[in-house]
């Protein structure tokens, strides 16, 4: 049995793995998904990574999954207690001492998301229903699951508080429909920044919520592999 502890993106809700947690359960894991304070002007990227960490305690055979900001956290995490593998989803990956705020701009985000809904037909205008919300069934819209909250501005101002990419397996997950951050452009910041390639599936930004079942089928899968590589920080 694992430990699969499991980390929001922005916002910080729990909420977020509602539909994985069961599922992961019922394979035999212990899941646990960590509540962030995502509102709270006095709370940023360091408490959140001691909230993590208190949430792991003393377990061993800890796999630590981030989602989409999550991704600034889980390395911090990872140099305070021991992680047998890391898992990105859908993520934001970080250069050691990088900003969230200054992400966006470095990464080129903006303009992959852009020139993805060009291609895609699909409005470039951000909004809730197109980028989050368009491939989410109804019973889960209609379930109050998306209790979202905003993301105070502290956090993103915060450096990712690490020296080096940490020593521990990492894999990255993207979603093949995700318009947030598309998959191209996923792709090529897992293979610059962490010299990996990205696992696809289905489902958008809010995968865990869209298609659980194969979220949750692609992160047991990383338990079967023999031997894992950790890539080098660039």
């Amino acid at each position: 049995m694992s430990t699969f502890v499991l980390i929001p993106g922005a916002g910080g809700t729990a909420s977020f793995w509602s539909r994985v947690v069961p599922l992961l359960e019922a394979r035999g894991h212990e899941a646990i998904a960590v509540e962030l304070p995502g509102e709270d002007q006095s709370a940023g990227l360091p408490e959140y990574a001691g909230l993590v960490t208190a949430a792991i305690g003393r377990r061993r055979d800890v796999v630590l999954v981030a989602q989409s900001m999550g991704g600034f956290t889980a390395p911090m995490v990872c140099t305070r207690v021991p992680v047998t593998l890391l898992v990105l989803v859908n993520a934001m990956i970080p250069q050691p001492g990088e900003t969230p705020g200054a992400w966006w701009g470095n990464t080129g985000s903006e303009e992959a998301r852009v020139a993805a809904a060009r291609d895609g037909g699909y409005p470039a205008e951000m909004d809730l229903d197109t980028y989050f919300l368009h491939d989410l069934p109804a019973e889960v819209l209609a379930s109050g699951q998306l209790s979202g909250r905003p993301e105070a501005d502290v956090a993103f101002g915060q450096p990712c508080a690490i020296d080096r990419w940490p020593d521990v397996p990492t894999r990255v997950i993207s979603g093949r429909d995700d318009r947030f951050f598309p998959l191209e452009f996923q792709r090529r910041l897992a293979k610059d920044r962490l010299g990996l390639d990205a696992d696809v599936v289905p489902g958008g930004h809010l995968a865990a919520l869209s298609h659980p079942a194969e979220l949750t089928a692609q992160l047991t899968a990383y338990l079967n592999e023999a031997g894992s590589s950790t890539p080098a920080a660039s």
